[in-house]
């Protein structure tokens, strides 16, 4: 998500962005340590443990020793912790919080990690990683075993008095929810809405929730398809924001791995929200990418500074040493 992909989202939408009641905003340098283009698997490991690694490993640094993220600090501090895509949940952004791989495509070994990082809510596709494995074993009984609460779609778990446990767990599908555009509607912003009543405690929480179709449109170069998730994602942030503006002790950071597609809006006509829009690639690009900020301590996140400052802010945000 770049700044082309933000543009495109607000000027398509009949309302102001919920992007746009941001009031702190910076920007982060996305080079892993090996490569000026990063992919997800180095980027999502820079924000998540606070250092440059080489593209395709997760939680791990360049020579792939294992990192701690902060979800695991937040986890050692006795807070609850929560993971929410609309992609596979073993995938490189959400892996990267739990797992330590030095290749991001072991999906079935990244799933078993998850049992050794017990999250209390994880809601995203990849269910065959945990359940038709090469390996023979069933990870959704080992899930029920720690104490996981199962639900086949997200409209079950939504269902009054449904979540008894203090773990639960959504994994749809094969790999991925539904496009929006094909009919997934509301599972992001509903997802995250139902994490934050459950994750909403005394002793704080960590979420990360990931809009990552945004990237599969880019890569896609598929514009209509990048708008439509840009306007979910940007759904998504509202219901952050709202509920951080009612708690009034929530600091909401909102910000992208990497840019991808080299997305350029050249013309539009106003009245009818169309665009001349480019894309310069099918793959990433090296373009700094915004972060927004929101809450006790987002003016930390003004300026210019690398991806892996998003780690340490966090830390300092928390109160960690």
């Amino acid at each position: 998500m770049g700044l082309g992909h933000i543009t495109a989202g607000l000027y398509s939408s009949d309302k102001p962005l919920h992007l746009e009641r941001f009031k702190h905003l910076g920007l982060a340098k996305t080079h892993s340590a090996n490569q000026l283009i990063t992919d997800s698997a180095a980027a999502a490991t820079a924000i998540a443990c606070g250092q440059k690694t080489r593209n395709e490993a997760i939680g791990v640094d360049a020579q792939e020793k294992p990192l701690t993220s902060i979800l695991k600090l937040a986890q050692q501090q006795h807070k609850k912790t929560g993971l929410i895509s609309s992609t596979s949940i073993v995938h490189a952004t959400p892996a990267a919080f739990v797992a330590n791989m030095n290749w991001r495509k072991k999906y079935d070994a990244i799933a078993l990690q998850y049992l050794d990082v017990p999250t209390n809510i994880l809601i995203g596709g990849g269910k065959h990683y945990f359940n038709e494995r090469k390996d023979g074993l069933n990870l959704l009984d080992s899930l029920q075993k720690r104490g996981y609460q199962l639900f086949k779609e997200l409209a079950d778990a939504q269902v009054t008095n449904a979540i008894q446990s203090y773990k639960w767990a959504v994994l749809l599908g094969k790999r991925r929810p539904k496009a929006t555009i094909n009919g997934r509607g509301d599972f992001l912003p509903d997802a995250t809405q139902l994490a934050l009543q459950h994750l909403n405690n005394r002793k704080g929480f960590f979420l990360m929730v990931e809009g990552a179709q945004i990237d599969y449109a880019g890569h896609q170069n598929f514009s209509t398809w990048l708008i439509a998730e840009m306007l979910d994602f940007d759904k998504t942030v509202g219901r952050a924001l709202d509920f951080a503006e009612a708690d009034g002790n929530t600091l909401v950071i909102v910000t992208a791995d990497h840019e991808t597609g080299g997305y350029a809006i050249n013309d539009n006509i106003l009245s009818h929200k169309k665009f001349d829009t480019k894309f310069t690639t099918d793959y990433h690009t090296g373009t700094m990418v915004p972060v927004f900020a929101y809450g006790p301590g987002a003016e930390k996140f003004n300026g210019i500074y690398e991806n892996t400052e998003l780690f340490y802010k966090m830390k300092q945000a928390y109160g960690f040493e």
